[in-house]
């Protein structure tokens, strides 16, 4: 019953998306912070930041949330990528080496352990030599 009712209730509203999990998250870690260090000023942000998050989860102007969370997602996905990329060439730091090529500044990974080889850039064609 209580479900039928919240299905209804959540009919022609925006509902949850990227945008609306990034400020849920930032309150939350923005409400710890507060009860940490004990400063009203954050205890209020976390508060207009979870306000925001509900406001934009119950909205009925779909089309505007909709153009929020692409403005969003256009500054987030490049943070992200950084540290995803960061992370990933740690992880295969042990069997590859990372060279940027000296023409397009593009970056290669090259197999380690295989002495001095010539690397050839997929993007430029560019050839140079290095010690793996």
């Amino acid at each position: 019953m209580i479900r039928n009712w919240l299905r209804n209730f959540m009919i022609g509203r925006y509902g949850p998306d990227q945008l609306y999990i990034a400020l849920f998250l930032s309150a939350v870690i923005v409400g710890i912070l507060s009860g940490l260090t004990g400063l009203g000023l954050l205890h209020i942000l976390a508060y207009a930041l979870l306000i925001f998050a509900m406001f934009r989860f119950l909205s009925r102007n779909i089309t505007r949330r909709r153009l929020e969370n692409d403005r969003f997602l256009r500054l987030w996905w490049p943070v992200r990528n950084f540290f995803v990329n960061r992370f990933k060439r740690l992880r295969s730091m042990k069997t590859h080496c990372f060279f940027k090529c000296p023409a397009c500044k593009n970056l290669l990974r090259v197999p380690r352990g295989k002495g001095r080889i010539q690397i050839t850039c997929p993007r430029c064609g560019e050839r140079f030599e290095r010690k793996t």
